[in-house]
């Protein structure tokens, strides 16, 4: 049983698919979200769509930063990532403009003051106003705050994102087909359109990144942080403070941006705002849709996410990956996670995958430069008589059976 599971939380979500096995699988079952006739406006020639997704436990991680050194504006990287993991997913089925969001906000009030609120209000409209400069438009329409201190230990923000677009213009995965190559695209580094580094985390794993990263005062001083039902060695076990500089050792991986993570704090590196790819992925849906054959968010689940939406037995094989960047080094140095858990739980290096055609990567990948973005052919589609993914660096291989 790893970590990840010890603590209470599933990188596969196994229950979770079990319980909603029954239900309607939409319109287009390989579809990275689920998608529904127009029930809305009644036409055939348009579909409707609700999606939820949150920050997760990076809140906890925010909360203590906060705690620790009165930085307010740390609430605003969580109001971004209640959206990006919002929006990126949307954008896996080629949804990137017209979209409502109704935020939901979950406080302890006796921990989570109005301050907090404000920031993290204020913070979801300013990331709305940055992404409209890119003509993609997102409207503010409100959502649920509410004191519930009986439930929650500090806060838990989430959102949900819902639209009404051509069915013409959706991605549906359907057409992922052996011989495909996949691009990913960096989690990492600094777009055209990001202010500072980004280190890659993501909004997806940060209960282990968190645990195996700081050291065990935080649980003593901050007992509110964590599930006091955590036996030893699973709570607050790594080394490190919030406010360390990331150390020297993990400054040499080999990529590019070890510079910047150098100059970044742990706590700044473990609470980097998710990226969106939303700017470049609009070009892209809107110059080349018929170049895109796929598109797959690596977020709960990793580099395993792209099993669950291929639409046939199929086999990925990826052995171009990133060099994973220092931050995901510090989180396996402190969990002693194997690569096949780390894999399944991080991103690693890239979070957006597009499914193409080997002529068309080359055009798709020469935009992703013009945003900054890093990209580069991680893997494959091959034909197969089972679904399975294999991880593979020179010799070494990690297989992952279809769920």
């Amino acid at each position: 049983m790893s970590l990840y599971d010890q603590r209470g939380v599933s990188a596969q979500k196994d229950e979770v698919h079990r319980a909603i096995a029954n239900l309607d699988q939409g319109l287009y079952p390989h579809a990275f979200c689920k998608i529904y006739p127009d029930r809305l406006g009644g036409s055939e020639d348009w579909v409707n769509l609700m999606h939820t997704d949150g920050a997760g436990t990076k809140s906890i991680l925010a909360y203590l930063y906060w705690k620790e050194t009165g930085d307010i504006s740390v609430w605003r990287g969580i109001a971004q990532d209640a959206i990006a993991m919002n929006l990126d997913d949307l954008l896996c089925v080629g949804i990137f403009d017209k979209i409502l969001f109704s935020s939901s906000i979950d406080r302890n009030k006796k921990r989570i003051p109005g301050e907090v609120l404000e920031a993290l209000i204020q913070g979801t409209q300013a990331f709305f106003e940055e992404l409209s400069a890119f003509g993609i438009h997102i409207l503010y329409a409100g959502g649920e705050t509410a004191d519930v201190g009986d439930l929650v230990r500090t806060v838990v923000v989430n959102g949900t994102m819902s639209c009404r677009w051509p069915k013409s213009r959706i991605i549906s995965n359907e057409r992922i087909a052996p011989g495909d190559q996949i691009i990913g695209l960096a989690s990492f580094g600094q777009t055209d359109y990001e202010t500072e580094y980004n280190s890659g985390i993501g909004s997806n794993g940060l209960t282990s990144a968190r645990h195996d990263c700081l050291e065990p005062a935080y649980g003593i001083r901050y007992p509110e942080s964590f599930d006091e039902s955590l036996g030893n060695g699973l709570a607050y076990v790594g080394r490190h403070r919030l406010t360390d500089p990331l150390p020297s050792n993990y400054a040499g991986t080999g990529e590019p941006q070890s510079a910047a993570a150098a100059s970044r704090t742990i706590g700044q590196l473990l609470l980097s705002p998710t990226r969106t790819y939303a700017p470049l992925m609009k070009v892209l849906l809107e110059q080349f849709p018929d170049r895109i054959r796929g598109l797959v968010h690596c977020s709960g689940g990793g580099q395993t996410k792209c099993l669950k939406y291929l639409p046939g037995d199929f086999r990925v094989v990826k052995d171009g990956l990133f060099d994973p960047p220092p931050i995901f080094h510090l989180i396996q140095e402190g969990s002693g996670a194997a690569r096949r858990e780390m894999y399944q739980v991080f991103n690693m290096g890239h979070r957006l995958e597009i499914f193409a055609r080997p002529e068309d990567c080359p055009e798709l990948m020469r935009v992703a430069a013009e945003f900054s973005v890093e990209s580069r052919i991680v893997g494959r589609v091959e034909d197969s008589d089972t679904r399975e993914l294999i991880l593979r660096w020179g010799q070494e291989s990690i297989r992952y059976e279809s769920l």
